[in-house]
């Protein structure tokens, strides 16, 4: 037994585990890297999760010890954000418990998973609708840690939006409950006597400097959906307003362990009808996409002809997911195959969903975008050519939202001799400039030899790029790197987001200060010194990774696995 399960084993009543199969198993999750831990502790409660950071915050008063906690539920991220060298504290066996079902609002542990959080809430008609598209797999812990947003973000925003309150740990080693105050409950918090009102009164005191003040407004994104840096831009001016539960989302575990979390829930329409939009080319972007988000849809999605032939190629796969017989799902195809063979395959699907309380109303509003799209004039000039079908009722476009959901795990567990290679995976553009963007992008894609697809949300200009790469290579991780800076470059250049929902981990984390500029970082850095003085929580997240570090982690023949005397720098 090493001697760091034998300490906290002592102050923890949880599991403490070093097997080996487990530390491989924990030493990824869906991103391209591979970081063994030290150790897999199992708190059973929040204050186990308090006792863990209490000792781990006491070793760290001696200088140079090598020793932090990175918090992990479903292991679905995919930017190495739950990886860590040390410590991995799974909230997933234990932390895992619904506590509370209100007219309008749950309260739940991080580590249950959204399928079992979902089934609680349909009890009351009530959901979540910030969900993904690995809802089957994620939890609502790193729903949180990543503000994650999926394909009904374009009407109901992210999950920082449904965050009404935090239980915390911080680096203290105590639990303290965050949410947002004003007024006279603010200029209370912002004179206690604790630990609490010190963080409320330092961030207060950041956050409401003029200068900095200045910063924040200049450097915030300019897009709708980030996922990248501390949402600075969004917690209040430190006077009126300070909401640390709306930094702590977001921030992938750097800042302190999540152990309880108060959900504000929708009730969803339950009647949905949607309308397919077949584009032979991307230039047709530039018209189709602001007559769809003039009618407001309730979802606007695409996938590109990448995915469609994924679709094709594994047809038995979807009838599965589908829980569909070949033959039915087949008929159930045969207009899209008639389109196939009269036209081709189209460069782009985008479905735009509506909702309403009759079924009628949602078809009614699939059917006149349908319409409109029918006589709206293309980039050619004459009637479009942009073939359009609507779904009916919501069984009916489910077959189009498998395809949107699905790719991802088909690339993953078909295609032999690759592996899909997440790290160009979550930029977001102005869907305005689209038309011009896209092309730009495939320009530079073209000159790499890559499989890959296309699959997004349209509506908020939040595109998932999935390449494929052979790990035998001895190019992969050059072409990994260039190609990085490449298309990152090119987001920035259209104040774009180099992370949508997908957050900055290992992978993303050494663009962050490009992407917000020296001074927006200098504010980050304070913030994680702030919350996290002795770097306990998930270091080399957000904030503080660099270049060589995320490449020698790259799981890859070829790269060396990273010594701990190198991360330590």
């Amino acid at each position: 037994m090493s001697s760091l399960k034998a300490d906290l084993r002592k102050v923890m009543r949880g599991e403490t585990e070093d097997d080996a199969a487990l530390l491989e198993k924990c030493s990824r999750d869906a991103s391209l890297f591979k970081v063994l831990p030290e150790l897999i502790v199992y708190p059973t409660d929040a204050s186990d999760v308090a006792s863990v950071v209490r000792f781990v915050a006491r070793k760290k008063q001696v200088p140079k010890v090598h020793l932090s906690i990175t918090a992990r539920a479903a292991g679905t991220d995919m930017s190495g954000g739950p990886l860590n060298d040390s410590i991995i504290l799974d909230t997933t066996k234990h932390l895992n418990h619904f506590l509370e079902l209100g007219k309008d609002f749950a309260v739940v542990e991080p580590g249950m998973y959204f399928r079992d959080f979902d089934k609680q809430t349909k009890k009351k008609d009530l959901e979540l609708p910030s969900y993904t598209a690995s809802r089957e797999l994620c939890t609502v812990g790193g729903m949180v840690a990543n503000n994650s947003g999926g394909e009904k973000n374009l009407k109901y925003g992210k999950t920082a939006r449904y965050v009404k309150e935090l239980e915390v740990v911080l680096s203290d080693g105590q639990t303290h409950t965050l949410r947002e105050y004003k007024g006279d409950a603010l200029t209370h918090k912002l004179t206690e006597d604790s630990f609490e009102g010190e963080i409320y009164r330092k961030v207060a005191a950041l956050v409401s400097t003029p200068e900095h003040q200045r910063v924040i407004q200049e450097h915030k994104p300019k897009v709708e959906k980030n996922s990248s840096g501390y949402a600075l831009w969004d917690i209040g001016d430190g006077k009126s307003g300070l909401n640390l539960a709306r930094l702590m989302v977001g921030s992938q575990g750097t800042l302190g362990i999540v152990t309880k979390i108060k959900f504000g829930l929708v009730r969803p329409k339950p009647y949905a009808a949607m309308t397919i939009m077949f584009l032979d080319s991307l230039s047709e972007l530039g018209e189709v996409v602001p007559l769809v988000l003039k009618h407001s849809p309730d979802s606007f999605e695409s996938y590109d002809d990448h995915t469609f032939k994924l679709a094709v190629k594994y047809f038995p796969e979807f009838a599965v997911q589908m829980k569909s017989g070949l033959i039915s799902l087949g008929l159930s195809f045969l207009p899209e195959v008639w389109m196939l063979l009269t036209g081709g395959i189209p460069k782009l699907v985008l479905m735009a969903e509506f909702r309403a309380e009759s079924q009628k109303a949602a078809c009614i509003a699939a059917e006149i975008l349908a319409e409109e799209i029918k006589k709206s004039v293309s980039p050619k000039g004459g009637r479009s050519h942009i073939k359009v079908r609507v779904a009916k009722s919501e069984a009916a476009a489910r077959k189009y939202w498998v395809i949107r959901r699905e790719s991802f795990n088909l690339l993953r567990k078909k295609i032999r001799g690759k592996r899909t290679a997440p790290f160009i995976d979550d930029f977001v553009v102005p869907p305005r400039v689209l038309p011009e963007f896209l092309p730009k992008l495939e320009e530079i894609l073209s000159h790499y030899d890559l499989t890959y697809t296309i699959a997004g949300h349209v509506g908020d200009g939040n595109f998932h790029i999935i390449p494929l790469v052979d790990p035998t290579r001895a190019d992969t991780a050059r072409i990994i790197d260039e190609l990085s800076h490449k298309v990152y470059d090119l987001v920035i250049s259209y104040q774009g987001s180099i992370s949508g929902e997908h957050n900055d981990g290992l992978i993303r984390t050494p663009y962050v200060e490009k992407m917000f500029g020296r001074e927006m970082y200098a504010l980050f850095m304070e913030i994680k010194k702030i919350f996290d003085p002795h770097n306990i929580f998930n270091p080399g997240k957000k904030v503080g990774g660099n270049f060589g570090t995320s490449i020698a982690h790259l799981d890859l023949p070829g790269i060396k696995s990273t010594t701990k005397s190198e991360i330590k720098k």
